[in-house]
């Protein structure tokens, strides 16, 4: 978009929205533009920041720089004398379609509007050969592709299939509805010359690649910023869903765990001295003075600070979700400070009071009376989004599309909440998974996984195994169950799953508000009720109004598309996006309860409802 119109739109989006749905790269409606959001180089400066450095480290290292900033988004500031902070957009697209419903003479052309450019508008509007005014409105097609580059079709070549001496003269360009239903196969571009007309459909074939290569245009970072692309350019719908993937990372707040394990090595330290190797590490664990010193601490974090403390060589770089799962699973009743200005605190719920014949899977259960999460957003994708990997972290070999020239901050959120966690046994998770029918139905999600990974070449993702399957779809059946009694919308309630066989396995739901007091205290009530939940979301596992269709579903069907789902449906065990994160893959309530279908690959047993 060597000619883009840079403007500044009127028009507010939440903090929130900016972050999650409508950062540098996407499209936005507003009412009277249809604008890309430019990038972070042509946003006035940035609101709060945020100091999370586990998180920053981790972005840092994923974007290959040396250091960077989590700021929020700029503030709405309503006084005219004040710095007024804001974030600029180019106009896009800069092709339009007249609004008016005059029809062609011929009827077989059906409902025929004009296709006219940005420069051949008159503030706003298109000035006709008859000297009639005729108010636009954006083309609501574009071209794309996945590795986010976007602009606007040449539909002169587009329809013309090639150059034409059309596009010297330009001729006019009409575009014709032929039927009501609005399918592209319906749709039609058409010259004046009367030689040449194209479906819309035709264009939706990208492997025919009618709109040709992406010439790598980058219209949010400003205009004359392309780079190498080559892939096949992509038809995209501007409002459809698929036009804009944020990737964000986010990380729980945590108490300093290092600090922690230092100050009990050092009460220890007497004893510690001699140790070596890890045999002599449990041997000076015998002694009470030292299992005193080392409550709570593990026996790998002892011996690795130990280790660190001779050699000073930095502590090994933990993914996201093993340093929550960490200090989750803690053996101490109580986790972090119960200061005001503490940002996490949490605490075990005594085992007799939630201990019933169903919850035999869970070890333990934390009530995490505060917590804060901060998430940051570190590019984006289009047509196909690129969700993090069961420890949390980001695919370093995802391409993503950058949000500035030169990134020194990324727009960032911070959310303050409450959750809960349940820590489940690994010896029972490692002895279910063992089970011949839980092995037979494991080989059917994983050719489906198969299936699906063949549909999209080049993907890296990888099967996350049975028990993430198992604990992701527990997951969405207690958040259902817990949204009826807890006073928040499901939709507010969002998921972390722990499956790291080296550290342990556990599922937290929390919730979150950027109000400076965080939320009220629904999902701390809940959770000491929690094995009633429990309860409930199993029942609700146990039949779906799809069944048996939906129990019966084969993940390698190649029919319906939906390689990643064993027994799941929206009538059982898919929720909210906002809520999920896999988007709504990798679950099967086979793996978590009786289906009609009777598997036997369960992993809690009916005994004891």
């Amino acid at each position: 978009m060597t000619g883009a119109r840079y403007i500044k739109p009127q028009g507010e989006l939440r903090q929130s929205q900016v972050v999650m749905t409508f950062g540098p790269g996407s499209m936005v409606d507003l009412p009277k533009h249809s604008v890309l959001i430019a990038g972070l180089d042509y946003w006035s400066g940035g609101g709060t920041e945020i100091f999370e450095a586990r998180l920053a480290a981790k972005a840092a290292k994923l974007l290959d720089l040396p250091s960077v900033r989590l700021v929020t988004p700029p503030p709405s500031d309503d006084d005219p004398l004040g710095s007024n902070p804001h974030i600029e957009a180019f106009q896009f697209p800069e092709w339009f379609i007249t609004q008016d419903n005059e029809r062609d003479s011929s009827p077989m052309f059906g409902r025929t509007r004009l296709l006219v450019h940005r420069k051949a508008l008159t503030r706003g509007a298109y000035i006709d050969r008859n000297k009639k005014r005729r108010s636009v409105v954006p083309i609501r097609f574009v071209r794309a592709c996945r590795c986010g580059h976007i602009g606007d079709i040449d539909w002169y070549a587009f329809v013309h299939q090639g150059k034409s001496e059309c596009t010297q003269q330009q001729r006019q360009l009409f575009i014709d509805e032929r039927g009501t239903s609005g399918d592209l196969t319906e749709i039609f571009i058409r010259c004046e010359c009367g030689k040449a007309e194209r479906s819309v459909a035709q264009a939706a074939r990208f492997q025919d690649r009618a709109l040709g290569n992406c010439d790598g245009s980058r219209p949010w970072l400003g205009p004359f910023t392309k780079e190498a692309c080559g892939e096949p350019s992509r038809l995209l719908i501007r409002s459809a869903s698929n036009a804009y993937f944020p990737q964000t990372m986010s990380v729980i707040s945590l108490p300093d765990r290092n600090e922690a394990v230092r100050k009990a090595v050092d009460a220890a330290w007497d004893y510690l001295d001699i140790v070596e190797t890890m045999e002599d590490l449990e041997r000076e664990m015998r002694r009470p003075k030292v299992r005193e010193a080392l409550d709570g601490v593990s026996p790998e974090e002892a011996f690795a600070q130990i280790v660190a403390r001779r050699t000073a060589a930095p502590a090994p770089d933990k993914s996201v979700k093993q340093a929550e799962l960490e200090t989750l699973a803690a053996s101490k009743e109580e986790i972090g400070s119960d200061q005001a200005e503490g940002v996490f605190y949490a605490r075990s719920l005594p085992k007799p009071i939630w201990d019933r014949p169903w919850m035999k899977p869970i070890d333990r259960i934390v009530l995490v009376h505060r917590l804060r999460e901060v998430g940051a957003q570190v590019g984006f994708t289009r047509f196909e989004s690129a969700a993090p990997d069961i420890e949390g972290e980001l695919d370093l070999g995802v391409k993503r599309a950058v949000l500035a020239r030169e990134t020194t901050w990324l727009p960032a959120y911070e959310n303050k909440g409450e959750g809960i966690f349940l820590q489940f046994s690994s010896a029972y998770l490692n002895a279910w998974v063992k089970r011949p029918a839980v092995v037979k139905q494991g080989i059917r999600l994983k050719q489906g996984f198969d299936a699906w990974k063949a549909e999209r070449q080049g993907s890296s993702r990888l099967f996350p195994g049975l028990p993430y399957v198992a604990l992701h779809s527990f997951s969405h059946l207690l958040l259902t169950a817990v949204a009826l009694e807890c006073g928040y919308p499901a939709s507010s309630i969002r998921e972390r799953i722990y499956a790291i066989p080296s550290v342990g396995y556990g599922v937290l739901l929390y919730t979150g508000s950027s109000d400076a007091e965080g939320t009220l205290g629904g999902l701390i009530q809940v959770g000491r009720r929690i094995h009633n939940s429990v309860r409930s979301a199993l029942e609700l596992g146990l039949l779906c109004s799809n069944d048996p269709v939906c129990a019966q579903h084969d993940p390698e069907n190649r029919q319906e598309h939906r390689h990643l789902h064993g027994a799941a449906c929206h009538g059982c065990v898919l929720t909210a996006e906002t809520s999920c994160e896999q988007q709504n893959d990798f679950l099967d309530r086979a793996l978590v309860v009786k289906t009609v279908e009777e598997l036997g690959a369960e992993l809690f047993s009916d005994a004891g409802w």
